[in-house]
C-alpha cells in the first residue's frame, strides 16, 4: 500500500468516525464493557446508574411524581462519597444525574470530576436554569490560562445575547474560588436538557413561564462553548407528535448532538401528585400501551431524519412492531434512601446495595409478559429504562437485530434538517394566567 493509499484510508476512517451517529470512544467504551459481562457470564449487571444526589428541584413539572414521593426528604441529600461509592459500587458505564434538579447539588462539580475520573460517561440531566451560571464559572476558570480563548468566547457569547456585559466583567476576574472544580467541555459528558415541546407547552408542563426560552439560550451558549448537548422528551397523551418533530427540526439546526424520547405513563408517585397537588384525572394525561404505540407510529422514521439515542430494537417495541420484557435491574436507581427497587418509577423497598437489590427484588414478578402484566402497575409502562436494556443487551433477540443495531450506532449521523428557521418555537405561554399569542408571541421569537 502507498503512502498516498494509506493517507487516503486514514482520513476516510476518520471522516466515518466524525460523522457517526455516536462519538466512537463511548460506543466502544459501552459495547466492550456488555461484551466481558457477557464473556464472564453475569445474568444482571448494570448500563446505566440513575444517580439522585437530591430530589429538591426549583420546578415543579406535572407528572413528576418526586414532587410527592419524596416530600419529606427534600432538603436531603446524598453525601458526594456515597455518589461516587455508588458508581462504583453497580460499575455501570454511563451515569445519569438526575434528582430533582442536578444543578442544586452542592457537589455537583466535585460528583462530575470525579465520576469522569473514573472513567464514567456522564449525563446531567437538568431543566437548564441554572446552566449558563454553571458554564459563566467553567469560562471564568479558564482566564489564567487560556485569555485569549476566554475573550473570544466572551465576545462571541455577548453577540449572541447570551450574556450581559456584566457577566462578561464577572468573567473577567476569575473564579471566585480557583480551588473548586466547575463543569467544562468533555467527550465523556453530556448536558441532557428536558424539553418537552415548544415555549407555550413545555412552559405549562414545568408549570413556570420564561423555562423555555431559557433552555434554548443554555443551548445556544453550551455548543459556542464546545459542550455536547442532548434533549430529554417525554410523550404525553396530549402532545401533538407533529410539534415534537418541529421541536427536533429546530433543535437540530441549533447543533444539538442527540435526544432521547420515552412515553409517560401513571406510576403511583405521579398519580397522587396530580391529583392531590393539581385536582387533575391522570387518565387524562397519562399513556396507556394503545396510546404509546398510536404516538410512536412515525420512530423508526424519525430515527433515521434525527439523532435519537437509543436502538431501533426499542424503537420498534414503541411502534408495536414486536414485544420486549422488562429488564429493570439494568438502569437501577440510587438515591438518599437506597438502592430504589424495583425501578426508577416503582418503589417496592429502598435497599443498602446494588447486591442487595438484585438478590431480593423478586424480577419475576414486574413487567408485562406476553401481553399480561404481572403486576398492574406495569400494564401501561414501555419507557426506556425498563425496555431499553432488554433490546441494547440482546435478551430477546431475533434474526438479524446485531446487524441492525450496529448499522444503527456506527452509521452516519443525521444531518441538520434544514427547517428549524420555519418553526415557530416561541409560540408564547403564561403559565395559569392564559397564553401569549399573535403579535406578542411573535415579537418573543425574534427576539430570540
Amino acid at each position: 500500500m502507498s503512502f498516498d493509499t494509506s493517507v487516503d484510508t486514514l482520513a476516510n476512517v476518520i471522516t466515518i468516525v466524525a460523522l457517526m451517529r455516536f462519538p466512537l470512544p463511548l460506543t466502544t467504551k459501552i459495547a466492550g464493557y456488555m461484551i466481558a459481562q457477557k464473556l464472564r457470564g453475569t445474568k444482571k449487571f448494570a448500563t446505566v446508574l440513575q444517580l439522585e444526589p437530591l430530589h429538591t428541584c426549583n420546578l415543579t413539572c406535572t407528572g413528576c411524581g418526586r414532587i410527592r414521593e419524596y416530600s419529606t426528604s427534600l432538603k436531603d441529600m446524598m453525601s458526594l462519597e456515597d455518589c461516587l461509592g455508588a458508581a462504583e459500587e453497580c460499575n455501570a458505564p454511563m451515569i445519569s444525574i438526575c434528582g430533582g434538579e442536578p444543578l442544586i447539588y452542592p457537589h455537583i462539580e466535585a460528583l462530575v470530576k470525579g465520576l469522569l475520573e473514573q472513567k464514567r460517561i456522564v449525563y446531567i440531566c437538568t431543566n437548564a436554569m441554572f446552566m449558563r451560571k454553571k458554564m459563566r464559572e467553567w469560562l471564568a476558570s479558564r482566564v489564567s490560562t487560556q485569555k485569549e480563548f476566554v475573550e473570544s468566547k466572551i465576545t462571541a457569547l455577548v453577540q449572541a445575547g447570551l450574556i450581559s456585559e456584566k457577566d462578561a466583567t464577572e468573567i473577567r476576574k476569575g473564579p471566585k474560588d480557583p480551588a473548586k472544580p466547575t463543569i467544562g467541555p468533555s467527550t465523556w459528558m453530556y448536558w441532557n436538557v428536558h424539553l418537552d415541546g415548544l415555549e407555550r407547552i413545555h412552559d405549562l408542563i414545568v408549570e413556570r413561564e420564561g423555562v423555555f426560552k431559557e433552555c434554548i439560550l443554555a443551548i445556544k451558549m453550551a455548543k459556542i462553548l464546545g459542550y455536547q448537548v442532548a434533549t430529554n422528551t417525554t410523550i404525553y397523551k396530549e402532545t401533538d407528535m407533529q410539534e415534537v418533530e418541529q421541536m427536533f427540526d429546530y433543535l437540530s439546526d441549533l447543533g444539538v448532538d442527540g435526544h432521547t424520547i420515552s412515553p409517560g405513563y401513571e406510576y403511583d408517585a405521579a398519580k397522587k401528585d396530580m391529583v392531590k397537588r393539581l385536582n387533575l384525572q391522570p387518565e387524562n394525561f397519562f399513556l396507556t400501551r394503545k396510546m404509546t404505540i398510536e404516538k410512536f407510529q412515525k420512530i423508526e422514521e424519525w430515527m433515521q431524519r434525527y439523532n435519537l439515542f437509543g436502538t431501533p430494537v426499542y424503537f420498534e417495541f414503541l411502534a408495536g412492531k414486536r414485544d420486549l420484557t422488562c429488564s429493570a435491574w439494568a438502569i437501577p436507581t440510587r438515591n438518599i434512601r437506597g438502592w430504589k427497587g424495583p425501578c426508577y418509577l416503582m418503589t417496592d423497598a429502598h435497599y443498602s446495595s446494588y447486591a442487595e437489590l438484585l438478590e431480593k427484588t423478586q424480577w419475576e414478578r414486574y413487567g408485562v409478559v406476553n401481553g399480561v402484566a404481572r403486576d398492574s402497575r406495569c400494564e401501561n409502562c414501555m419507557v426506556h429504562c425498563g425496555y431499553e436494556p432488554t433490546a441494547s443487551l440482546g435478551l430477546q433477540a431475533q434474526r438479524g437485530d446485531t446487524w441492525k443495531t450496529v448499522k444503527f450506532n456506527f452509521g452516519p449521523k443525521p444531518k441538520p434538517t434544514g427547517l428549524g428557521s420555519e418553526v415557530l418555537a416561541f409560540n408564547g405561554v403564561t403559565s395559569g394566567n392564559g397564553h401569549l399569542t399573535g403579535k406578542r408571541a411573535e415579537a418573543s421569537a425574534q427576539a430570540s
